[in-house]
């Protein structure tokens, strides 16, 4: 038997699965750990817990399989930055995750001072707290830290470098170019980190690793981590995984996925492609794994909202109970949610946003918020095709999805219903760690091609169910609700006029 490991380190948890070459996943392990929130907008996680758990899945996917897979695909979430100590391998300060706000100020500073178009051209980034630049920054103000980066003593880099150093033993410090596009210090043109990027931000170049494409045999880990020495073969930050698992290694093919956040990307092929405006241009990994080019949008807040509701709220007990709440009531009563609890995404961009909630009346239920926060799911998401449509000129035939919240039925329905096109799920919508086992199994042979990689896919398929017409009254509410967002988000300090 064949067979890959796929490590998915996610932003909650870390997963861990052995896929066969049929497709079939053998063994599965998981783990979650703790989100630090040490200051408002600040999150924070602990490397070493990451490493630990991801180990820890990954044993019990394997011990699951009953078999030791091949080779080893690695994806992990984007734009978190990691800082350790090369001879020990030990952190120097905690993960600064993606979700962290705290170089807005930062972030301000620089657009002040013009920075951002320079940025937009060279990155096909917009200037955001988001991406790990201004994160890396911050990290290198302790006067102790700087001196010891531009030593030699400390590396820095993404989930994935950290997992791939710890995993090596030191031996490598490397990325791909698909997360190495997400630290706003990558040159799209160049394909390599940008001088003029690493002195605006006060980078050395010593600290950053290495670039390779996203397949290819890049490093055998130590034995003692897994039972044995097996190549690592295969890396991608997550989104391009999912691009690359759902098959959209073509121009117009687009995915969304729906996870903490969401995040629509649209493949558009080897040439730098121009970005509309308030998305995105990122590197995505080709059909042999070889660097190539995406459009990418992307929701902050999408499943986190219905945690949010569980957890902070006490509205429901479990996300499942969602789907035959929002089937319970005809519409929302008038309710909009927008989830922006940590700023607004594509294609707004406004990091002052927090989240909002219009429409409420005295009749306004449990079941009307759980929907309208479904719903906001599906509207952010059809704001982000839309705007690439827009854009582009690209009509988007169908729209591939993977992550938790495909599993509600009632959401995809909903989703197709506001975007006017089909929606098409997969049978395993854990494209993240398919895309991911996917580009090291064809690096290894386990696959001759990308079409073989797919050719045991099968998908579900949700097609539009209303008229054009109740399409746009949908869209007139929602529109109105993000406005309202941006307007308290825009008028601190500075009240509108009151009529």
């Amino acid at each position: 038997m064949t067979s890959i490991l796929a490590l998915d380190q996610g932003t909650t948890g870390s997963t861990a699965l052995v896929i066969h070459q049929d497709g079939r996943v053998l063994g599965r392990g998981y783990r979650e750990f703790k989100q630090h929130f040490p200051q408002p907008g600040w999150v924070e996680h602990d490397p070493e817990e990451i490493f630990r758990v991801t180990v820890e899945a990954a044993r019990e996917a394997i011990a699951g399989a009953a078999e030791t897979p091949v080779g080893i695909g690695i994806t992990n979430q984007r734009e978190t930055v990691v800082l350790w100590d090369r001879h020990t391998l030990r952190p120097v300060a905690p993960a600064i995750v993606w979700q962290d706000r705290r170089t807005a100020d930062r972030c301000r500073e620089l657009k002040a001072a013009g920075a951002e178009a320079m940025i937009r051209q060279r990155t096909g980034l917009v200037l955001d707290p988001y991406f790990t630049a201004t994160k890396l920054e911050r990290l290198l103000q302790d006067a102790g830290l700087r001196a010891r980066a531009e030593r030699g003593e400390l590396a820095a880099g993404t989930i994935d470098s950290w997992l791939i150093a710890r995993l090596t033993g030191g031996r490598a410090h490397v990325t791909d170019h698909t997360n190495a596009s997400r630290t706003m210090l990558y040159d799209l043109t160049r394909r390599d980190w940008c001088p003029e990027l690493l002195r605006l931000f006060g980078v050395p170049r010593e600290v950053l690793p290495s670039i390779t494409r996203s397949a290819g045999v890049i490093a055998e880990t130590d034995a003692g981590h897994l039972g044995r020495s097996l190549p690592i073969a295969g890396i991608a930050g997550d989104q391009q995984a999912a691009l690359f698992g759902q098959g959209c290694v073509r121009e117009g093919l687009a995915k969304n996925t729906y996870g903490t956040g969401a995040f629509l990307l649209s493949y558009t092929g080897h040439d730098l492609p121009h970005a509309p405006e308030g998305l995105l241009v990122t590197a995505a990994a080709g059909p042999a794994g070889e660097p190539a080019f995406a459009l990418e949008g992307s929701v902050f807040i999408a499943g986190a909202a219905v945690q949010w509701l569980r957890d902070g709220l006490g509205l429901i007990a479990k996300a499942g109970e969602t789907e035959a709440l929002a089937r319970g009531v005809a519409d929302t009563g008038g309710v909009y949610f927008v989830p922006a609890f940590v700023g607004l995404g594509s294609p707004h961009w406004e990091s002052e946003a927090r989240g909002t909630i219009v429409g409420l009346t005295r009749g306004t239920s449990r079941a009307h918020l759980v929907r309208a926060a479904l719903e906001a799911m599906a509207f952010s998401s059809a704001d982000l095709l839309g705007a690439m449509s827009r854009g582009t000129g690209l009509e988007c035939e169908a729209l591939r999805v993977d992550g938790g919240a495909t599993a509600n039925d009632w959401l995809m329905q909903f989703q197709s219903d506001v975007l006017g096109v089909p929606v098409e799920r997969p049978d395993n919508v854990e494209t993240t760690a398919l895309g991911a086992a996917g580009l090291a199994g064809i690096a290894l042979g386990v696959w001759g091609s990308v079409e073989d990689f797919l050719a045991h896919r099968q998908f579900a398929r949700f097609t539009p169910s209303i008229s054009a017409g109740e399409r746009e009254r949908h869209w007139e509410g929602w529109r109105r609700a993000i406005g309202a967002t941006l307007s308290w988000a825009r008028h601190q300090g500075h009240p509108p006029p009151v009529d």
